[in-house]
């Protein structure tokens, strides 16, 4: 579908924002994001319309400051699977781009952990999206 092809960059932000696990902060250590994380938001594509999105994603730390996150949402225009990059940018924050193949879309991702608690947003020339998330 090609307006669900305008969605996939918002998707596929929502989808980084999800994972569980326990999270551990301090001064030294940023919260971390491994595991699963699950929730939903609301993706605004660029032709202005506006949909619900609920998503589940996935975070692998690879280096004490990055991450990999596998995530796959869905709309009422259907479904979408990418993948994001992360870098720590100061204790709860992170940022990084995402990358849809299915629809060759990619963006800009940012994600603040609060707890058990992510809000996410993504931004992309398809749209943008922003996410609730937690563990």
């Amino acid at each position: 579908m090609k307006a669900f092809g305008n969605l996939a960059p918002a998707l596929a932000c929502a989808s980084l924002l999800l994972a569980s696990g326990p999270s551990q902060t301090s001064a030294a250590q940023p919260a971390g994001l491994d595991g699963t994380w699950s929730g939903g938001g609301v993706v605004s594509f660029a032709s202005g319309a506006n949909e619900r999105a609920r998503c589940r994603a996935h975070y692998s730390r690879r280096t004490s400051t990055t991450y990999v996150v596998n995530a796959t949402c869905a709309t009422a225009s259907g479904r979408a699977t990418q993948t994001a990059n992360l870098r720590s940018v100061g204790g709860n924050s992170y940022r990084g781009n995402f990358y849809n193949s299915e629809y060759n879309v990619s963006g800009t991702i940012h994600v603040v952990v609060h707890g058990n608690r992510q809000s996410v947003q993504l931004t992309s020339d398809a749209g943008s999206a922003s996410l609730q998330l937690s563990r």
